[in-house]
């Protein structure tokens, strides 16, 4: 393919809003109610297509917008990419309430969303994630929808959906992997490996990718059983927008994010769901890319791989992204009979040296992510079997304690707390330290398998389970 992708995509005004000779200034609140499946209502709302809206964007676009930047996606602050500015899952934040009451935290607004496990973006007012239209336990549908929606009401902005088609659903529907905004683009990785660039504020789709098509990348996992849909969130750097891949000497990817363009190709091992993050090591930016076998250090500007040193993972279902520390310890996790392992990175001349600290099964996360606080990482353990809250200390392996109680989560750290959602859908507010996890409130929220990590920007957090997403208040 390489070009753009025919689809259907909407963006949503009111009534009234008229090409005109004075010049024009939009804002969020001018955008109307929404109602799933019958488009904009109140105001007279309509869809405007592609076609109509092309004679508004100039309107639509502030004077003297920027360019798009090189790696603005950390200093520009809100929460960008998956993982949050440091894909770690922490953030910068204050004001966070010390409790709420049993019934959880205000509620700001919630709407339906179908099936996925898409996080939710945020930047400049405006919310980005994906979803499969239909309803959970419905008959999965052959298209996935890319939507943004206003941050303050949930209302749909626009949607960009395109076929997709099913694949064996055993670990839920897809889209699995999350958007990533940097400057004026949106980019997004679809179930079956598709790579769109939108322009955030319509939704235009600037150039698209099919990666099995376009380039031979296997259509799923190579390894599984169950040929579960591709679920790696795309990584930027400097001008590139890099995603794994598959396929010879092509494990991972890097396009240009103007146009698409092919920058590089790398690497001969299999891939996995992990999301790869960039790393500093002893002053060089390394691209550590989780693989089914293997943990791997590329250059992001070559593709050249530095390193790699294995890990198993049981059919290459690792899905947690690895933490990076300060002291140079990379550690990564998986489920299905993995476990954790821990090494440390050294520059060595013009080589890395690679030390492995351990390996352990103390700690097997199956979907949700790994925090790192100090010199210990916290957890959530098990995948068929019971699950448990775990901490380990990072650079020696051992267990300073365990918790049952909860279900399979995903976490999120901010103010000194941290805010973990268990795929039962319960949201729980906690102190984690060496010696314990002391819960300060706890709520029943979500009511289908959340398996999508919690968003927080400001006091805001946003969650999603596999029916609906919605904004919380979490301010004193």
């Amino acid at each position: 393919m390489g070009g753009k992708e025919p689809g259907t995509r909407c963006l949503f005004l009111p009534q009234g809003l008229l090409v005109g000779h004075a010049p024009f200034r939009y804002t969020g609140e001018m955008l109307p109610q929404y109602s799933r499946g019958r488009g904009p209502v109140g105001n007279g709302g309509r869809c405007i297509t592609a076609l109509t809206m092309l004679g508004l964007v100039a309107l639509l676009s502030p004077a003297g917008a920027a360019a798009q930047g090189d790696s603005d996606y950390v200093t520009q602050g809100e929460w960008r990419q998956f993982g949050g500015p440091g894909r770690d899952f922490q953030v910068e934040a204050s004001g966070l309430a010390e409790s709420w009451p049993e019934s959880g935290p205000t509620q700001v607004w919630s709407r339906p969303l179908g099936p996925g496990h898409s996080s939710v973006i945020v930047d400049d007012g405006r919310l980005f994630t994906m979803y499969r239209p239909g309803a959970q336990g419905e008959p999965w549908a052959d298209t996935e929808t890319v939507i943004a929606l206003d941050a303050a009401t949930g209302d749909t902005v626009w949607e960009y959906s395109y076929p997709s088609a099913p694949l064996n659903f055993g670990f839920g529907a897809g889209p699995h992997a999350s958007p990533l905004v940097v400057g004026d683009r949106v980019f997004t990785t679809g179930t079956n490996k598709q790579l769109h660039a939108f322009d955030k504020r319509t939704g235009e789709v600037l150039w698209s990718h099919d990666l099995v098509a376009d380039f031979g990348a296997p259509p799923t996992l190579i390894r599984p059983a169950v040929k579960a849909g591709y679920g790696t969130s795309p990584t930027p750097y400097k001008h590139l927008v890099i995603v794994t891949a598959g396929g010879s000497n092509q494990s991972v990817m890097a396009f240009r994010q103007d146009d698409g363009a092919v920058v590089w190709r790398s690497g001969q091992f299999l891939i996995a769901p992990a999301t790869p993050i960039l790393a500093d090591v002893d002053g060089q930016t390394q691209l550590i890319v989780y693989g089914g076998q293997t943990i791997n250090g590329l250059d992001p500007d070559t593709g050249d791989v530095l390193w790699t040193h294995e890990h198993e993972t049981q059919g290459d279902m690792n899905n947690s992204t690895p933490v990076w520390g300060d002291d140079n310890v990379l550690f990564m996790t998986a489920a299905y009979n993995s476990g954790s392992r821990a090494i440390r990175l050294m520059r060595d001349g013009e080589g890395t040296q690679v030390e492995e600290l351990y390996y352990t099964t103390r700690l097997k996360a199956m979907f949700g992510n790994v925090l790192r606080l100090g010199d210990y990482v916290y957890g959530s353990s098990g995948d068929f079997g019971p699950t448990f809250q775990v901490a380990l200390n990072v650079t020696t392996g051992e267990e300073v304690w365990r918790l049952r109680g909860y279900g399979r989560s995903s976490f999120v750290y901010a103010d000194g707390k941290a805010i973990m959602l268990t795929e039962d859908g319960q949201l729980v507010l906690a102190r984690l330290s060496p010696d314990g996890m002391t819960v300060l409130a706890s709520a029943e929220l979500l009511e289908t398998t959340a398996w999508t990590a919690p968003t927080l920007v400001g006091t805001r957090l946003y969650v999603r389970d596999r029916a609906q997403i919605m904004a919380l208040d979490l301010g004193e």
